[in-house]
């Protein structure tokens, strides 16, 4: 009996915990942006150029490569998406004189795809072609569902022109990511394989369209990412799951998957140590890190994204250490 009361007192205070967690995580946003800085310098590089080299040289250093994002998604108008423009072209010859090991993440709404789609792709060519001027290489980040048909066509349309230098995100919770994958295999060749990210997806969306239980979404994960292999496909295996990173290295170890056909990928400031495990362990690691003065929106969605981090915000504030 006190088994049982002990079992049922623990699931109500975790009940209430994640309850507590939800409900800051929602009001957070509303707090001033200092509060907020509070949480997300871990998670950002910084808001310069400066700040991302210096981040980015350190993580180089340790073995691990980056993408670098310059934050600012969702613009209102196509001026911002000129000097989103600007600011890539002028990150990349950073990069270049710098000696960083790190290619470049794309969002098209940072370069106006919901206000003129021409204009979102005329933009994103000239970085992708000033990338492929040094043999680098962009990715294109796929963002919320109403976006995805127009990114995989913008895919499709710089992969065309530039095969080597271009790659794409694909979201495991989508019902619709494994058909996608299927249709995009015309791409795919032994010479120029495709390259995609493979994350679980971090918008929120309807049933309908994804998959909400966590066994559910690892289950297509790792259904997406043996098609992969299978497929001989190059692969951004982006997690921070330990499950599914165990599984991931079982189907590498199946299918003898060579070290220069994938590669793990995470985010900046998200669970180092067990990042570190993989790069001792002989695989690449490839770390995310945005930077940038638009900082306050990312905060935001990964904070809603993961309401647990919403406990350690408020020891932040009023814990003094």
């Amino acid at each position: 009996m006190a088994g049982l009361f002990s079992y049922t007192f623990g699931n109500l205070l975790n009940h209430q915990k994640k309850m507590f967690n939800k409900f800051i995580a929602t009001i957070l946003p509303y707090f001033p942006k200092k509060f907020i800085w509070i949480f997300s310098r871990s998670y950002i590089a910084g808001e310069t150029m400066a700040d991302a080299m210096r981040e980015s040289k350190d993580l180089n250093s340790k073995g691990i490569k980056v993408t670098l994002d310059v934050l600012g998604e969702f613009i209102k108008t196509l001026d911002e998406a000129e000097e989103n423009k600007k600011e890539y072209l002028e990150l990349i010859e950073e990069v270049q004189r710098s000696g960083v090991d790190g290619n470049f993440s794309l969002k098209p709404t940072s370069f106006g795809m919901l206000i003129d789609k021409e204009v979102c792709f005329k933009l994103m060519k000239e970085i992708v072609a000033r990338a492929a001027s040094y043999n680098s290489f962009c990715r294109i980040d796929m963002e919320d569902s109403p976006c995805t048909d127009m990114e995989i066509d913008l895919y499709r349309r710089l992969h065309s022109e530039y095969p080597k230098n271009v790659g794409l995100v694909v979201q495991a919770y989508l019902k619709r990511t494994f058909g996608d994958l299927e249709k995009m295999l015309d791409m795919n060749s032994s010479e120029i394989p495709t390259n995609y990210r493979l994350c679980k997806g971090i918008y929120v969306e309807p049933a309908a369209i994804s998959f909400k239980k966590y066994e559910e979404i690892n289950k297509h994960y790792l259904e997406d990412l043996e098609f992969m292999f299978k497929n001989k496909i190059f692969v951004g295996i982006a997690t921070h799951d330990k499950p599914v990173i165990d599984s991931a290295c079982e189907l590498i170890r199946k299918y003898n998957v060579p070290k220069n056909m994938y590669e793990f990928q995470m985010l900046y400031g998200v669970t180092p140590r067990l990042r570190q495990t993989i790069v001792d362990a002989g695989h690449a690691m490839r770390v995310y890190v945005p930077f940038g003065k638009k900082w306050f929106g990312y905060s935001t969605r990964r904070l809603k994204e993961n309401p647990k981090m919403a406990s350690h915000i408020m020891k932040a504030i009023f814990v003094k250490k």
